[in-house]
């Protein structure tokens, strides 16, 4: 029994001397080698201390760093981002919101960057943190969502002037999200988007409705200068008509005087005596044939007429009684009353109801 106790804890005792063995190993081989040479990669470069000053820049390349005499440090002088998530805020019209971004950034100067300022990554990082919540308050939730360009634009601004000093350069910032901090704010965001929106479909549908009756309004105006200059026309062409009218009546009336004077001249002509010029009484003469002829012309007209009708003639002086040069005037007053008398008799034959003729003022049917 005591035998078996003595292997056991020697058993023990080999495995924890083998442990610690191990354990003696990995740390000899995890330890950093220390060498006089360094390598800085190429995007970086180095600046070297010697007992703690004295600061000399590294290229890339081989460079020479003794142990214990020197220390080192590599800056990256490629252009690196920082990202900034679930950053809370509030907006100018005290939206709460939260937002996510991401800031680049580039070393110009990697002498500030190591000797300014003690860890520029973390510094950049709460700079614009800082900058994302105060530049946020400056603009209202609509702004954002309608133009994330322009906050982008007064990031870059702002941040780049805080880390300037530094020898950091701000390239761009970007916001990646941006929305309400929880779902009420939300809802009545969307409330307030949903009554702009019918506001905005009002003003649209009243602009409309004012075209409409602005187009109308020209249609009627159109149409009315279309009515007036229509008129205008007519009116122009019944001038021209009436004036071109009384111009052919004229020259019609020109034309039938010169006709009468031609016909008064020749029947003047033919009354008077051979080889002699017609004078005044022969021109008279002339005048009363004519008018004689158109006088039984009209009465033939008459006489001629199947209608029904009341003519009167007026007195001794309108029928031509003692006018006429010769005797006419008791011609045509023969032969008038023969007329007359040769319808009554007719009538009393057909018994049919005649015309009614007014002779002297008296009336006979």
């Amino acid at each position: 029994m005591a035998t078996a106790l003595l292997l056991t804890n020697m058993n023990s005792l080999r495995r924890s001397a083998l442990r610690a063995v191990s354990r003696s190993k990995t740390r000899a081989s995890t330890a950093p080698r220390r060498t006089f040479i360094t390598i800085i990669e190429q995007g970086k470069e180095g600046w070297r201390l010697s007992l703690g000053r004295d600061p000399v820049r590294l290229t890339p390349g081989l460079n020479l760093n003794i142990p214990i005499y020197h220390s080192l440090q590599k800056i990256d002088l490629r252009e690196s981002s920082i990202s900034i998530p679930h950053l809370t805020g509030y907006t100018a019209d005290n939206v709460p919101v939260t937002c996510s971004g991401s800031l680049f950034y580039r070393i110009v100067d990697g002498y500030k960057a190591c000797f300014a300022i003690s860890d520029v990554d973390n510094n950049i990082r709460n700079t614009g943190t800082s900058a994302v919540r105060s530049v946020i308050g400056h603009f209202t939730y609509d702004q954002v969502i309608s133009d994330r360009n322009e906050l982008n634009k007064r990031l870059n601004t702002v941040i780049g002037n805080s880390i300037a000093n530094w020898g950091v350069e701000c390239t761009r910032f970007e916001i990646q999200s941006f929305q309400p901090a929880n779902r009420e704010v939300e809802r009545q965001l969307e409330l307030q988007m949903e009554a702009e929106r019918n506001r905005r479909k009002q003003l649209l549908d009243t602009q409309a409705q004012i075209n409409v009756a602005e187009g109308q309004k020209q249609r009627v105006i159109l149409e009315s200068e279309g009515h007036l200059a229509a008129k205008s026309n007519e009116a122009d062409a019944a001038f021209k008509t009436v004036v071109r009218e009384a111009e052919a009546r004229k020259q019609q009336a020109l034309m039938e005087a010169s006709a009468l004077a031609s016909q008064i001249d020749a029947i003047a002509q033919a009354v008077a005596a051979p080889g002699s010029a017609p004078g005044p009484a022969e021109r008279g003469q002339a005048l009363n044939a004519l008018v004689e002829l158109r006088r039984l012309d009209q009465l033939r007209a008459i006489a001629g007429n199947a209608g029904k009708g009341t003519y009167f003639f007026g007195n001794q002086a309108a029928l031509g009684v003692g006018m006429g040069l010769g005797g006419g005037g008791d011609a045509f007053n023969v032969d008038y009353a023969e007329q007359v008398k040769a319808g009554l008799v007719e009538k009393e034959r057909s018994n049919v109801k005649g015309p009614r003729v007014e002779v002297g003022g008296v009336v006979v049917q």
